[in-house]
């Protein structure tokens, strides 16, 4: 998937405030794993951002991940917004992250709604699947 429109100077595209090396980036990069199930949801966001299909298939629960992924090089991301969190805390094994996502495709707006689940696999958060309340 494409870049985003709105990351500046070093701020981490996933919209949290923070500088990319002290938010996603760490993550991102392999130096450190999301201590929660938002901050592995952000990290998701920016590495669909980034085009980081190696990272988005190494964060996927190894029961619902797929082969791989058909990102979209047109696709520029605009933002993401955080609705709710459930659990997914430092000390749980499960966790759901409800988020918008949008973007858009050659001209054309997206929006994406998703409420994420979230396991612990070997000490670590993965994706497992999600609930779309649009569709």
């Amino acid at each position: 998937m494409g870049k985003a429109s709105g990351s500046k100077r070093g701020g981490c595209v996933c919209g949290s405030g923070l500088d990319r090396a002290v938010c996603c980036g760490p993550y991102l990069d392999g130096v450190a794993a999301a201590p929660t199930a938002e901050a592995l949801m952000r990290s998701r966001y920016a590495a669909f951002v980034e085009g980081r299909e190696d990272y988005l298939l190494a964060t996927w629960a190894a029961a619902t991940r797929p082969e791989s992924l058909a990102l979209v090089p047109e696709q520029r991301w605009l933002g993401l917004a955080i609705r709710a969190t459930e659990a997914g805390g430092p000390e749980d094994q499960e966790g759901r992250v409800e988020f918008v996502a949008r973007s858009r495709v050659r001209g054309q707006g997206v929006r994406l709604h998703e409420r994420s689940r979230f396991q612990r696999e070997e000490g670590r958060w993965v994706y497992v699947d999600g609930e779309f309340p649009d569709a």
